[in-house]
């Protein structure tokens, strides 16, 4: 049997400013929901909660707002916990490793002052296609 493989990615638009937290040891992490529309029924859309840890979270924190388009690469985690009544519950999240900012500087809030410096925010293989990226997104996408 081969192995398993666990990769999500996602367009969307964020419902609310993401939310930083700090861990006892000091690492950064920051929750959002993005919005992902149904491109054959523009009436159907999914939120989804995204997780971001470290610089990342950081770099979501400062530069991505309510309304910003924005390309999110991660795995998807379900989580148990145990809420504030003691109720077992379950949290279907994910947890990204790379985000690319796709509103342009008038767009969103996801605008950023001068080239500006998001490193971690995005591999060197997607660095490349920044500008040119978005406009593919308009086409719709054929699967």
């Amino acid at each position: 049997m081969a192995g398993s493989y666990n990769r999500v990615i996602l367009v969307g638009n964020l419902t609310r400013d993401p939310e930083i937290r700090y861990t006892a040891s000091g690492k950064g992490v920051a929750k959002f929901t993005l919005a992902v529309n149904n491109p054959r029924n523009k009436e159907e859309t999914t939120y989804v909660d995204i997780v971001a840890w470290d610089r990342l979270g950081e770099t979501c924190n400062t530069y991505l707002k309510k309304g910003s388009s924005t390309l999110v690469e991660g795995r998807l985690v379900i989580r148990s916990y145990d809420d504030k009544d003691g109720n077992k519950r379950k949290a279907t999240e994910v947890v990204i490793d790379n985000m690319q900012m796709l509103s342009s500087r008038g767009e969103g809030g996801g605008a950023m002052g001068g080239g500006g410096d998001y490193a971690g925010a995005r591999s060197s293989s997607t660095a490349s296609s920044q500008d040119t990226f978005g406009d593919e997104l308009d086409d719709e996408i054929p699967f």
